[in-house]
């Protein structure tokens, strides 16, 4: 091999580096974008998380009125039934 062959194959060698650097740079910055998306993707799912728990206590609340009404309903349904028997 002559100097030409040898500066010819780190002039290749050079370019693939260049390349490769430029992947890395490239990855790096895609992962960068990718980890700040993860991060709101997961402050979305925490606001969903909470509103959900809001939506979930009015509900069983709801449900528990709900209940209370029946049984007064259903103690007063007794209540004028035993009359009529009178």
């Amino acid at each position: 091999m002559d100097n030409k062959d040898i500066a010819a194959k780190f002039d290749d060698i050079n370019i693939h580096v260049d390349f490769l650097i430029e992947s890395c740079q490239s990855l790096q910055n895609e992962n960068t974008e990718l980890l700040a998306k993860i991060k709101e993707l997961e402050e979305q799912l925490d606001q969903k998380i909470k509103k959900e728990d809001v939506y979930i206590d009015r509900e069983s609340t709801v449900n528990e009125q709900i209940d209370r009404l029946l049984s007064k309903l259903d103690g007063f349904s007794e209540t004028t039934s035993g009359d009529e028997k009178l």
